[in-house]
């Protein structure tokens, strides 16, 4: 199969999006497949055998880490001659509205999936009033394609309820022998517990900002003043966090890759993933795998991952009381967390990435079918308002 691929953000940046990217890159050439890249400039110039197209981006104003390709960019020339069977677009926004133009100009099916929450984060930074304006947008540019992916169940029903159509899920895989319990080592438990091995030691893994939510494990330590901390990332918000739990057991190790942050999620007892706006939350499934239980809120993709009281807990979204409730039971139950962490890893055993792959592929033979064919561009008409545009893009 041969398939171009339109990512609205890649290497080197790095996220759960170039995380999943990267191992269906690896996936594809592994299993005979060809691929065509076109990502925002600064991306290595292949991976894994995959040519990528690099294309002039510029930060969104609300959003600096997230680099937007026009929409006008003219790439047609580059795409047919590739020649694909198919076309992805990945967190469609502004590159994936160039995809979907010259897809349906060169008559090829067009699969979209959806990634990030970012009418979400509108609340969260305080700029509800264009919320609306986002779900329309994206609405309106997910249903010209023939099919749409969600990364969860809870996800896709979000999606469904803001009139998304023809939603199927695609799930997220995790390597199961990068990350494994068998990683824990006595030298990264001192460092991740400043030297106090024997205390619980609880994890965050993620991008240091705002919707994450990290200062709801500040509270934890100030109640249970024997537990360590280890938080793993990077981002804006880090300066921040650092002076909040200054005084506090907790270690910022930075950005970690590789076999250090596997080493790092198998020396803990318990990973706390605060945020509720997970459309997946591979770093769930990544702790999971390294056999460690988790608690999260109730919201977005953890609710397909986590069994409450089997491999971890959810708590209510907006309720700190019951968040710190499940930790305290945790760290106070020896047994229930070891008990717990086995079956993380049993459950994670099952979410490889080639099974999910494998799935995927399958799910691009929904719109190869040729009755799910577009023989014509996108008409005028289901153009969306010319107030959206000037939303997301003032200059346009």
């Amino acid at each position: 199969m041969r398939i171009a691929i339109f990512a609205e953000t890649f290497l080197p940046k790095w996220d759960g999006i170039a995380n999943t990217l990267c191992h269906f890159l690896e996936y594809l050439a592994g299993h005979g497949h060809m691929a065509l890249m076109f990502a925002p400039e600064g991306a290595p110039e292949q991976y894994a055998g995959t040519p990528i197209v690099g294309l002039p981006a510029f930060a969104f104003p609300f959003y600096p880490d997230l680099r937007l390709v026009p929409p006008l960019i003219n790439v047609e020339r580059r795409l047919a001659d590739f020649r694909p069977d198919i076309v992805h677009i990945v967190n469609p926004a502004f590159l994936g509205l160039t995809g979907l133009h010259h897809a349906r100009k060169l008559h090829v099916p067009v699969v979209a999936s959806y990634h990030t929450d970012l009418p979400g984060y509108t609340q969260i930074y305080r700029l509800g009033w264009f919320r609306d304006s986002l779900w329309t947008y994206f609405r309106w540019l997910h249903n010209q394609a023939d099919l749409n992916l969600a990364p969860s169940n809870f996800t896709r029903l979000e999606l469904e309820a803001h009139g998304f159509e023809r939603v199927s899920v695609w799930s997220r895989g995790v390597d199961t022998e990068q990350f494994h319990p068998r990683r824990r080592s006595g030298e990264w438990r001192a460092r991740l517990t400043d030297g106090h091995p024997d205390a619980p030691l609880l994890l965050y893994v993620g991008r240091l900002a705002v919707e994450k939510r990290i200062e709801w494990l500040r509270p934890v330590l100030d109640t249970l003043p024997h537990v360590r901390l280890a938080i793993v990332g990077d981002g804006p918000l880090r300066p921040t966090l650092e002076a909040q739990f200054a005084g506090t057991p907790t270690v910022f190790t930075g950005h970690l890759r590789g076999d250090d942050l596997a080493a790092a999620y198998a020396a803990a007892d318990l990973f706390t993933f605060p945020s509720a706006n997970e459309t997946f939350g591979n770093v769930v499934l990544e702790a999971m795998a390294s056999g460690l239980p988790a608690i999260a809120p109730r919201a977005g993709g953890p609710v397909d991952l986590i069994i409450p009281a089997t491999n971890g807990f959810l708590c209510a979204p907006a309720d700190q009381a019951e968040w710190l409730a499940f930790i305290r039971l945790c760290v106070e139950d020896p047994a229930l967390l070891k008990r717990m962490g086995l079956h993380a890893r049993r459950f994670a055993e099952s979410r490889s990435w080639d099974k999910v792959f494998d799935e995927l592929l399958r799910d691009y033979a929904t719109p190869l079918k040729p009755r799910f064919l577009s023989t014509a561009g996108i008409h005028p008409k289901r153009f969306p308002p010319a107030t959206i545009f000037s939303d997301l893009h003032p200059e346009l």
